[in-house]
This record gives structure tokens, sequence and C-alpha cells, in this order.
């Protein structure tokens, strides 16, 4: 498990969630495996009462599995779930893309463009969960421009299972579709074309369906035992 700095004046139980949830995405918390809450709090130099705490909240999300008298699993990927979260975050990520090509200013699309300029630089190198970070930025530097900083974080917290796929997705080379889309909808928004910039919202967003294969020839032990047949989209 990789440990992160924490905040100045983090709350421990916070700051034992943020940690448990960026080893999920980036599945150095593997699907299937188990969880020790004295080895995580000795990892980050608190008590297990915060740790206890952030796998509760955790599994409220059902990204967290927590057996009476046998502990506790990071869930396996859900399909259903993955769709429920990829279709929550497009429901209100096209309406905010809307909002920011109004809203975007020329310091706005600087930005943007530093961050897509990040995202090309780690991609090109393979380093996935740095590239993974600045498309997440990307994103989150259009809610800002849309005024809507706060969604974006309820949007965030509650699509776990979905970025955990993302993150797999980058494997399969899908980074480079995915800074198209991102110049595609900066294109969008430096225009002001709201009609363009929801077009390539959606395609984005749905793209992740067509990874579902790869990742079942790839990680088969990922798979949660419920999910459809693989050979069947999500």
């Amino acid at each position: 498990m990789k440990v992160i700095e924490r905040k100045s004046s983090e709350a421990a139980r916070d700051y034992a969630y943020r940690v448990i949830r960026e080893n999920i995405i980036s599945l150095d918390l593997k699907p299937g495996s188990m969880l020790s809450e004295n080895e995580i709090a000795k990892h980050l130099g608190i008590s297990r009462t915060p740790v206890r705490e952030a796998l509760i909240e955790l599994s409220k999300m059902k990204i967290v599995e927590i057996i009476p008298q046998r502990g506790s699993f990071i869930s396996k990927i859900d399909y259903n779930i993955v769709e429920e979260a990829r279709f929550f975050r497009l429901t209100i990520e096209t309406a905010v893309t809307e909002l920011a090509c109004e809203y975007a200013s020329e310091e706005d699309i600087g930005k943007l463009e530093e961050i897509l300029d990040l995202e090309v630089f780690y991609g090109m190198k393979y380093v996935h969960d740095k590239s993974l970070h600045y498309d997440n930025c990307f994103h989150r530097e259009i809610y800002r421009i849309a005024k809507k900083e706060f969604i974006q974080k309820i949007v965030e917290d509650t699509t776990i299972h979905f970025d955990r796929v993302r993150r797999i997705s980058y494997e399969g080379n899908i980074y480079e579709q995915i800074i198209a889309d991102h110049n595609a909808i900066l294109r969008a928004i430096k225009e002001k074309n709201k009609l363009r910039a929801i077009e390539i919202v959606t395609e984005h967003l749905t793209r992740y369906k067509l990874d579902k294969s790869i990742i079942y020839e790839k990680y088969p032990e990922y798979i949660a035992d419920n999910n459809e047949s693989k050979t069947q989209g999500l």
C-alpha cells in the first residue's frame, strides 16, 4: 500500500479514508484482497479506530466488504455498480461541461491546456497513475470553471467503482483516445460549442464500456461472480 502525505489539519479518519480509497483505485489494494486494520494503522501512523471508521464509510459505497468473524475485503468489480456510477457521472458532467462552455475565460482555457500537456507527458511515458491523476485534474478543473466544485466532490466520492475500471483501462492503452477526447472537449469549451461538448463528454464517458473484455482477459480474478457473461457489454 502506498502511503500518501497527510494534509495539515486533516482528521485521522479522513486521512485513512483518502489513502485507502486512492490505493483501491490505483490497484495497490487489489480487488478481493483482505485488509488489516493493524497494518494500515501502522503504515499511516494512526490508531485503529479511524482506520475502522474509514472502512465502514467505504463499505457504505460497497467498495469494501466487512464480513463478521472474517475481516474486511476489497470488493471485486461488479459491473452493475460500475454502470450506475458511470451513468451518474455522465448525467452530471454533461450539464457541468455545458456550463463551462458558457463561463470559461482565457485564463481558464490556459489552465486546462497546462493540465492536458501534463497528462500527455505522463501518458506517453506510460506512467498510468500520473496520467490518471491529470485526467482527474482536467475534469476537476471543468467543475471549477462551471462553479460546481461541491458537486464535483460528491461525484468523486460516489464513482470509486467507475474510477477503478478507468485505472485498469489505462493498461489497455486507451489513454491515447482519452487524450484525444480531452483535446476535443477543450476545443468545444474554447469555442463555446455546448452541443459539441455534450457529444464528446458522452462519448468519452461511454468509452470505458469497450474495456470489459480486456479486464476479463487480463484480470479475471478481479471480477465478481455475479457479473453477466463476459461476452456482453456493460
